[in-house]
């Protein structure tokens, strides 16, 4: 930031004064810059022409500046420690989702001991018709569900772990697509998995849901609580 101070172009002036008026100062604390601010215009008041006085306008102009940056200042440190406050709220909140089930953005479903785990989806309006496919790891369809017409927001359903056929389906991991329509045109739709919270991670974005050997979520993700 440069500060300048009165009139550096008076031919009275001794080339002493004339440098002192135009400096560039760098400063890592608004407090820093208004000291050499005013040691600047003590300078500058000692020196100035009789005749040819510094101009208020621009002293207020520049004065206003400094302000600007001390309140700047001080809002970051304001928002910092509010952030940190909201960090430690999520922290406190994330704890109590541990060894609960969650349904967060995800297309697998895990199959094993005859069992499987809850699918979902996310409507951000109803539909008249929804279909889901369910697809083994090579990405043969196994099964396709239709779910008639379904409303808006979030949505969970249990796999009876079924092929076509109605045979079981070898134990593994499965994915599946997601399909709305409401008059033939096609929806936005959110595919949903299920996860279980095994703890919880702090880090600089905040915290985080350790979902095992499914990664992590944050509890934006979460749309529902088993």
């Amino acid at each position: 930031m440069s500060v300048t101070i009165g009139d550096t172009t008076s031919a009275s002036k001794t080339s002493s004064t004339s440098s002192s008026s135009s400096t560039s100062v760098t400063a890592n604390t608004s407090a820093d810059l208004q000291n050499q601010f005013l040691t600047l215009l003590v300078a500058q008041l000692k020196n100035q022409d009789p005749t040819n006085p510094m101009d208020n306008n621009q002293l207020v102009s520049q004065l206003a500046q400094l302000n600007t940056v001390s309140g700047i200042e001080k809002l970051n440190t304001t928002l910092g420690s509010i952030s940190g406050q909201i960090n430690n709220n999520q922290s406190i909140q994330a704890t109590s989702l541990i060894g609960h089930g969650v349904m967060v953005p995800g297309n697998e479903i895990l199959v094993g001991k005859e069992t499987s785990t809850p699918f979902g989806l996310e409507l951000e309006s109803a539909a008249e018709n929804v279909t889901v496919t369910i697809s083994d790891s090579t990405g043969k369809v196994v099964r396709t569900l239709e779910l008639g017409a379904q409303t808006a927001g979030v949505h969970s359903w249990g796999w009876d772990g079924n092929v076509t056929d109605g045979t079981a389906a070898p134990d593994g991991s499965y994915t599946f697509t997601v399909a709305a329509s409401t008059s033939g045109a096609q929806q936005t739709v959110q595919p949903l998995r299920y996860a279980l919270v095994n703890g919880v991670v702090r880090n600089d974005s905040g915290a985080q849901l350790d979902l095992e050997l499914q990664g992590k979520a944050t509890l934006d993700d979460v749309r529902q609580i088993l």
